[in-house]
Protein backbone atom coordinates (compact mmCIF):
# COMPACT_ATOMS: atom_id res chain seq x y z
CA UNK A 1 0.00 0.00 0.00
CA UNK A 2 1.36 2.88 -1.29
CA UNK A 3 -0.26 5.52 1.04
CA UNK A 4 0.36 4.56 4.48
CA UNK A 5 0.20 7.42 6.73
CA UNK A 6 -2.31 7.03 10.21
CA UNK A 7 -4.28 9.94 8.72
CA UNK A 8 -4.91 8.79 5.25
CA UNK A 9 -8.48 8.42 4.07
CA UNK A 10 -9.10 5.38 2.96
CA UNK A 11 -12.14 2.95 2.83
CA UNK A 12 -12.28 -1.02 4.75
CA UNK A 13 -14.50 -3.12 2.96
CA UNK A 14 -15.19 -6.58 3.05
CA UNK A 15 -15.83 -9.28 0.22
CA UNK A 16 -18.98 -11.86 1.13
CA UNK A 17 -17.60 -14.64 -0.93
CA UNK A 18 -20.37 -15.13 -3.01
CA UNK A 19 -20.88 -16.70 -5.98
CA UNK A 20 -19.63 -14.40 -8.62
CA UNK A 21 -17.17 -13.00 -6.42
CA UNK A 22 -19.60 -11.33 -4.42
CA UNK A 23 -20.44 -8.14 -2.96
CA UNK A 24 -18.04 -5.66 -1.53
CA UNK A 25 -19.84 -4.28 2.03
CA UNK A 26 -18.45 -1.01 2.98
CA UNK A 27 -17.83 -0.99 6.94
CA UNK A 28 -15.95 2.43 7.13
CA UNK A 29 -14.91 5.44 5.57
CA UNK A 30 -11.96 7.74 7.15
CA UNK A 31 -8.49 7.43 8.65
CA UNK A 32 -6.15 4.74 7.79
CA UNK A 33 -6.11 4.57 12.21
CA UNK A 34 -9.51 3.81 12.29
CA UNK A 35 -9.50 1.53 9.82
CA UNK A 36 -7.61 -0.78 10.97
CA UNK A 37 -8.82 -0.47 14.62
CA UNK A 38 -12.11 -1.31 13.43
CA UNK A 39 -10.85 -4.39 11.27
CA UNK A 40 -9.05 -5.77 14.35
CA UNK A 41 -12.27 -6.07 16.28
CA UNK A 42 -14.17 -8.19 13.99
CA UNK A 43 -14.11 -12.39 13.98
CA UNK A 44 -11.09 -14.02 12.07
CA UNK A 45 -13.94 -15.12 9.59
CA UNK A 46 -14.79 -11.56 8.44
CA UNK A 47 -10.89 -10.23 8.78
CA UNK A 48 -10.26 -12.67 5.87
CA UNK A 49 -12.37 -10.60 3.91
CA UNK A 50 -11.32 -7.23 4.66
CA UNK A 51 -9.71 -5.13 2.21
CA UNK A 52 -8.21 -1.55 2.62
CA UNK A 53 -8.56 0.94 -0.22
CA UNK A 54 -6.89 4.60 0.22
CA UNK A 55 -6.85 6.36 -3.41
CA UNK A 56 -3.89 4.84 -5.29
CA UNK A 57 -3.68 1.30 -3.70
CA UNK A 58 -5.83 -1.68 -2.61
CA UNK A 59 -4.28 -4.24 0.29
CA UNK A 60 -6.36 -7.03 1.93
CA UNK A 61 -6.44 -6.48 6.02
CA UNK A 62 -4.68 -9.55 7.01
CA UNK A 63 -1.51 -8.48 5.01
CA UNK A 64 -1.11 -5.81 7.03
CA UNK A 65 -1.02 -7.62 10.20
CA UNK A 66 1.18 -9.99 12.15
CA UNK A 67 -0.14 -13.00 13.48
Amino acid sequence: MRTTYEDASVRLYHLDGGAEGGAANTLFYGPLSEAMRLASLQSEDVQDGLFIATDNDVVAYVDLIDY
